[in-house]
């Protein structure tokens, strides 16, 4: 009896634990599928689904109806209409090594002998979102999430944006007639070169960047505004035709050719292998070069190559028989927090890293990692003392996934961001609504080489034959120590400098020189303020008289100028109140830079035919290149602004144009050419 009563506790516990699994799991299905945030790692994922199949293997007579096995994904949300998709979007089942993958073949052979015989398609197993493209007599009509495999969201307006997508099939004439019915089946991502760009372009700007490609491509997807899905770096790749009215094609790689023939984009790494240990091969090659492909994935995935056998052999659960994932290894591991460190960049951003309990990933001992802002910490509760899940892809630096909850004894503590830069000890700067902490201080040493390269380059002080090699020359060298100090170098000193000689450094002084007699507009270009570009220095420079006065203005004052809002007039406000700044523009007005708006060489009254106009240029130019027609403009008294919007006045159009000529189209604005825009400015 005692026996008896053990077990049944035992399988009352397992039970217990089933359901709760089965909750876990939806949850996490919920907020990866459809919120696109998801707490958990992919491998910490793969584990509690790997526990649930063992119960359910144990107990098939447990399994419910809303068991994460017997289900794709997750439930629609309910802001997109609602799309039934022709037959049901399956996931994988995984395997992680070669003996998952033999046991697969194992078990399908026992099912059909022909297995033997069909052959292997192997292809990257992309991580981005899943797509069903349908398409009406080659138009392509309308585009949905995976959803929950049964039913997925309208995303058609935004699928639109995607430039991969063929909106017309077949693409090129290649004799080939597009089937009445097409449904294809694809993945949009991002790629790594794209994403990168597209944080640093976020991080410059003083945005949230985001933490990795998937989400990123998964959350401007399943934007309301297409506008905003338009302004990602989308791509895609297709691999299945779901449902069509055609002649389907006998293997999966005759498939992948006719989506090529019909214009949809496929893996050019997807390869053909005649048996499965080869197959194999080529997962355990991929496991090693994983970091050679241009986008995240997380493993690739074995597929018969007879279709019609895969077919046959139908679905388990949720997984066709005919086809498995061979996930990669997981690069993530959990180490103790043990403080937050605090860089300075370049440009002044505040970059929290964490230091570490040193653990081992990837065969590299990893001591310190990326925490990416301190909004991420923030949200995700990132605590001193906290054990943490740190995950390393092959040459990326190690960065910090989230906290282990579950680890928590009570002793560890909230981060607070510094109110002081930790390398110049000035304040710091931080605005509502941005995430980037700044330090403004144009002598912060951890700033200096980057405020000299803007200092010297062609849009602001323009110091000819100043390349950030001699830059770093000279900072290595204690030359300069401030930007002002370029103006006080001495031809002895450039001389003592390895690779210069008399004409060298004589050349370099007489561009310093020259630079003197720069515009006021180019000086407030130079100054490096966060905000302040081009064209605000022009329209600054316009409406001052120099930097005497302009360092006087106040918040309210400088709002009332078009294109300044509160974060740019506070920034520049705050600017000039810093001691150290102002000792600089004591420094340079002693080195006799200082000009004032009459003698900007940038406005020369009786030419001004462009005032009150603003233009934006696209393409190739003939006559102009990009900075001398900026030059023409702003000579004749017009503003270059750089993205189009309803108060554009002109549009200058080029070779070879962009995107801004949709742009302009679309709101109307007038396009002109290069010879349009010299009437214009000549004859007024």
């Amino acid at each position: 009896m005692g026996f008896a009563y053990n077990y049944g506790m035992i399988e009352d516990q397992l039970f217990q634990e089933y359901i709760s699994l089965i909750k876990e799991i939806n949850y996490h299905n919920h907020r990866y599928h459809v919120l696109d945030s998801p707490v958990i790692s992919d491998a910490e994922f793969d584990r509690l689904v790997v526990r649930l199949r063992e119960i359910e293997g144990r107990h098939p007579e447990w399994v419910k109806p809303d068991s994460p096995s017997q289900r794709a994904g997750s439930v629609p949300e309910d802001k997109f209409k609602k799309v039934k998709h022709p037959a049901a979007i399956l996931s994988l089942a995984n395997g992680f090594n070669a003996d998952d993958i033999r046991a697969w073949f194992d078990r399908i052979r026992k099912l059909d002998k022909r297995v033997e015989l069909s052959g292997f398609v192997v292809e990257p197993k992309i991580d981005g979102l899943t797509v069903v493209l349908h398409y009406h007599n080659g138009q392509f009509v309308q585009g949905a999430t995976r959803g929950d495999g049964e039913i997925g969201e309208d995303i058609t307006t935004n699928l639109r944006t995607v430039r991969a997508l063929p909106l017309h099939i077949p693409v090129s004439n290649d004799n080939l007639v597009a089937p009445e019915v097409l449904v294809v089946r694809g993945e949009v991502f991002i790629t790594i070169h794209e994403f990168e760009l597209l944080n640093l372009r976020l991080e410059e700007a003083g945005e949230k960047t985001y933490l990795n490609p998937r989400n990123t491509a998964a959350g401007s997807l399943r934007q309301l505004d297409s506008g905003l899905t338009a302004q990602r770096p989308l791509t895609m790749l297709n691999y299945s035709i779901v449902n069509s009215n055609m002649d389907m094609p006998a293997t999966q790689w005759e498939l992948l050719d006719t989506l090529r023939r019909f214009g949809f984009p496929v893996s050019k790494d997807a390869k053909l292998y005649p048996n499965i240990e080869s197959a194999i091969a080529a997962c355990e090659a991929w496991t090693n070069r994983r970091d050679s492909l241009p986008y995240e994935a997380d493993g690739v995935v074995i597929k018969l190559n007879d279709l019609r056998l895969a077919e046959d052999l139908g679905v388990v659960g949720k997984d066709p028989r005919g086809a498995i994932a061979f996930k990669f290894p997981a690069r993530e591991v959990t180490t103790l927090l043990k403080d937050i460190g605090v860089n300075v960049g370049r440009t002044g951003v505040l970059t929290p890293y964490a230091i570490l309990e040193p653990v081992e990933v990837g065969g590299v001992i990893v001591k310190q990692a990326t925490l990416h802002n301190f909004d991420f910490i923030s949200e995700k509760d990132i605590r001193i003392g906290d054990r943490v899940l740190i995950k390393r892809a092959g040459d990326v630096i190690p960065y910090v996934i989230g906290p282990v909850t579950e680890a928590r004894n009570g002793t560890e503590k909230v981060f607070t961001p510094p109110s002081t830069c930790p390398n110049c000890g000035q304040l710091v700067e931080h605005f509502e609504g941005e995430v980037a902490w700044y330090c403004v201080n144009s002598t912060c040493p951890a700033q200096l080489i980057r405020h000299l390269e803007h200092f010297v380059s062609r849009p602001a002080m323009d110091i000819v034959g100043l390349g950030i090699k001699i830059v770093e020359q000279l900072v290595a060298a204690g030359l300069v120590r401030e930007v002002a100090d370029l103006y006080f170098l001495k031809r002895e000193q450039l001389l003592q400098l390895e690779g210069f000689a008399d004409k060298k450094a004589d050349n370099l002084l007489q561009a310093i020189e020259s630079s003197r007699h720069q515009s006021l507009a180019r000086l407030i270009n130079a100054l490096g303020i966060r905000g302040v570009g081009e064209v605000m220095s022009t329209d600054l420079a316009q409406r001052y008289k120099d930097l005497d006065e302009f360092s006087r203005v106040n918040e309210f004052e400088l709002q009332g100028i078009e294109g300044v809002g509160p974060n740019i007039a506070r920034a520049i406000t705050d600017w000039f109140a810093r001691p150290a700044n102002q000792a600089l523009l004591k420094k340079l007005k002693m080195a006799g830079l200082w000009p004032s708006r009459e003698s900007s060489v940038e406005k020369q009254p009786g030419v001004q035919t462009l005032v009150g106009l603003s233009f934006v240029v696209t393409g190739s130019l003939i006559h102009f290149t990009r900075e001398s027609v900026k030059e023409y403009i702003q000579e004749h008294g017009g503003r270059v602004i750089d993205s189009v919007s309803k108060k554009t006045s002109y549009l200058v159009l080029g070779e070879n144009p962009g995107s801004k000529l949709d742009a302009a189209r679309k709101l109307g604005v007038p396009v002109i050419g290069e010879e349009e825009l010299r009437q214009m400015a000549e004859q007024g």
